[in-house]
């Protein structure tokens, strides 16, 4: 079972973050607790933050005014810096949460790592991967985007996230490598493991998500991708796993 963190910190970069994935972040850390702490930062005043305006209403999340005191030198990322630093060591925080696709930030994350906190990150595809492998666990903007058409009566639609196939993640040498990889060291005698087992160690050693697949479970993606044997209990609850490769 996923374990709930009762606190969760979220800072949103609103420069290089877009105000469509914001409800997206915000389901996707629900499933871990309550994200109590939500505040978004840049400079107000501009014209290019006027469509998150709705969203920080909708959500309850609280803008952080960052003018811009000189050019080429980005002071909302100082201030962003400065406030998760003072809160990590001011206030009881389960778990922090980082929504940009900067990678100065990247620092600060592994200071809070370092003092044994879960960092969830999120950023779009071109957030570059230092920032990525920083976090304990990252998610593409674009897995979790909701894009809404408005039509003449003002309807919506979802577009739901495209999933990748067996072929596109067999050829996915890092993901392949991360799922085997996990699967060698948490199997018994018999090449058997535990699918739990298996998603604690990728989430323990690796920035990995099934959702950046288009899958919303990591045991849906493992059952696509079919490089594992598949298993179950007697009361068909508990899942293991062995690589079609092993033998005995």
């Amino acid at each position: 079972m996923t374990k709930k963190e009762d606190h969760i910190a979220l800072f949103i970069d609103s420069d290089n973050i877009s105000h469509r994935s914001i409800e997206g972040i915000i389901n996707e850390l629900s499933k871990y607790g309550v994200v109590n702490i939500r505040q978004a930062y840049g400079n107000w005043t501009k014209d290019n933050l006027k469509n998150w305006e709705d969203k920080l209403l909708e959500f309850a999340i609280k803008p952080i005014q960052q003018f811009d005191y000189s050019k080429n030198k980005n002071a909302t990322d100082i201030l962003m810096t400065i406030d998760a630093i003072d809160l990590l060591h001011t206030k009881d925080i389960d778990a922090f949460a980082f929504a940009t696709s900067d990678s100065d930030f990247t620092p600060v994350v592994m200071r809070v790592q370092a003092e044994g906190i879960k960092v969830f990150g999120f950023g779009e595809k071109k957030t570059p991967k230092p920032f990525m492998a920083a976090c304990s666990q990252f998610i593409f903007t674009e897995k979790l985007m909701a894009t809404a058409v408005k039509n003449e009566t003002d309807q919506t639609e979802t577009e739901t996230p495209v999933r990748k196939t067996n072929k596109e993640m067999r050829q996915d040498t890092w993901l392949v490598n991360v799922l085997r990889n996990a699967v060698d060291h948490t199997m018994d005698e018999y090449g058997w493991a535990s699918l739990a087992e298996v998603g604690q160690y990728i989430n323990n050693s690796t920035s990995f998500s099934p959702i950046n697949y288009g899958y919303k479970k990591l045991s849906n993606l493992i059952k696509e991708i079919d490089l594992f044997d598949i298993a179950y209990d007697e009361g068909n609850k508990q899942l293991s796993i062995r690589d079609k490769r092993w033998k005995n």
